[in-house]
């Protein structure tokens, strides 16, 4: 049994306990939490832009902690899950992994480069795990285009477009501060970044244009440049500040025999284009609420300390090329030049 400690009860740290209930080997040992009532149980003040609301939670046989080096002393929690705003995280995740304890900390791994190379090195130090939770492998649609790409079921992969747009989240006061939620580029594009280097590695030059507010991009479209020049590999993403735009994702990606097709908005479902002329939809298990995703990831990070086998998807140092990539992109914005990565 993984015994975990949660630090941060916001809306993700809600949606991560509710997901541990359904993850086989692990068990929400522990609670760091600022805000006292939350740490009695009342998350009813809880909510984001999916999922449920909070409720009156029954914490019976779970320890909480309103000081983070309690818990981090506690010999019962083996990992610690970080749910703190991403200013935070590098701190924490380093303290964390000094105390001894396996380390699972919300995306991004942290606001700037130095910072995630620093976590990165704290854990080959420690000798302890440090998973950056990079959920979009997991959601469906992206598990299913990963595995189809990664068996080669179709042929290589030849690249394609990659989309995440939303209209302007003015519920979040912080969202465009480079210290606080990071704007678009770190909050937002950073999936598809993360994806992007996972299926064909770091590219070798990153060509961005793009709207700025103040020091964090708005909106932008990229082109990555790889080794293998056959890849042509773009990207979509940031903010409109239409109120009617839902939130937005979805990809075309091509292989040598099949096209897949995938948009939110148009509520396309994943869409399989073959070159003998034949349209499909694969079929997915529906899950029982929007946690199931996370509990997938989750049982991935659980599944790591278990066996000793480190995660290729919640790799820390993926994590920190994803950050890095939109760090290039932004330096590319600004210079309207193309930047070598």
């Amino acid at each position: 049994m993984v015994n975990v400690g949660i630090c941060g009860l916001g809306f993700m740290g809600m949606i991560h306990y509710l997901a541990y209930e359904k993850v086989r080997g692990a068990k929400v040992k522990a609670i760091c939490e600022k805000i006292p009532e939350r740490l009695t149980g009342d998350w009813r003040a809880i909510k984001g832009n999916f999922g449920p609301r909070g409720k009156k939670m029954n914490l019976t046989g779970i320890s909480t902690y309103s000081e983070f080096d309690a818990m981090l002393a506690d010999p019962d929690v083996d990992m610690v899950d970080i749910c703190l705003p991403p200013c935070a995280h590098a701190d924490a995740v380093v303290a964390a992994l000094q105390a001894g304890k396996h380390v699972l900390c919300e995306k991004p791994i942290a606001l700037n480069v130095a910072d995630a190379k620093r976590m990165v090195k704290a854990s080959e130090k420690s000798g302890k795990m440090l998973m950056i939770a990079h959920v979009l492998p997991f959601f469906a649609a992206y598990r299913f285009a990963l595995k189809t790409i990664q068996t080669r079921k179709y042929g290589r992969f030849l690249g394609g477009n990659f989309t995440r747009v939303i209209s302007d989240p003015l519920w979040l006061k912080d969202f465009y501060d480079p210290q606080g939620c990071g704007g678009p580029m770190i909050d937002l594009h950073i999936h598809d970044a993360h994806f992007i280097r996972l299926v064909c590695g770091m590219p070798k030059t990153v060509s961005s244009i793009g709207r700025m507010r103040g020091k964090v991009a708005e909106y932008f479209n990229t082109q990555f440049f790889f080794e293998d020049r056959s890849l042509v590999v773009t990207a979509t993403s940031g903010v409109i500040n239409q109120q009617g735009r839902p939130f937005t994702n979805g990809y075309e990606i091509h292989l040598e025999r099949a096209t897949l097709l995938f948009e939110s908005w148009t509520e396309t479902p994943v869409t399989v284009l073959t070159d003998d002329g034949r349209v499909t939809y694969p079929k997915f298990t529906p899950g029982q609420d929007e946690t199931d995703d996370f509990a997938a990831e989750l049982t991935e990070a659980v599944k790591a300390i278990r066996t000793g086998t480190p995660s290729r998807l919640l790799d820390g140092q993926l994590a920190r090329d994803a950050l890095i990539l939109g760090q290039k992109q932004t330096e590319s914005i600004v210079s309207r030049r193309p930047v070598r990565v």
